[in-house]
């Protein structure tokens, strides 16, 4: 698909569309490419044992709060 910048105004809602089919869309300015807007790739489904918490049981010895921190990591850095 291509679209100008009056498109890119007034008639987003059929550029979407065309990014959801998956369509590229070349934006033009004054009667020249500019640009491409291309669709994103859907992220794949992760199966459960890919998730970070798979094979945590109740037995485990370390707290929640600890588990928690250890896959989110610190909130600031050392300088």
């Amino acid at each position: 698909m291509k679209a100008n910048i009056v498109d890119l105004r007034y008639k987003m809602k059929d550029v979407l569309k065309a990014l959801n089919r998956k369509e590229r869309v070349e934006i033009i300015y004054r009667g020249k490419s500019k640009g491409t807007i291309i669709p994103t790739h859907e992220p794949h489904k992760k199966s459960v044992k890919e998730h970070p918490l798979f094979g945590l049981s109740k037995h485990d010895k370390k707290p929640v709060a600890r588990i928690m921190e250890d896959l989110r990591g610190g909130r600031y850095r050392a300088l």
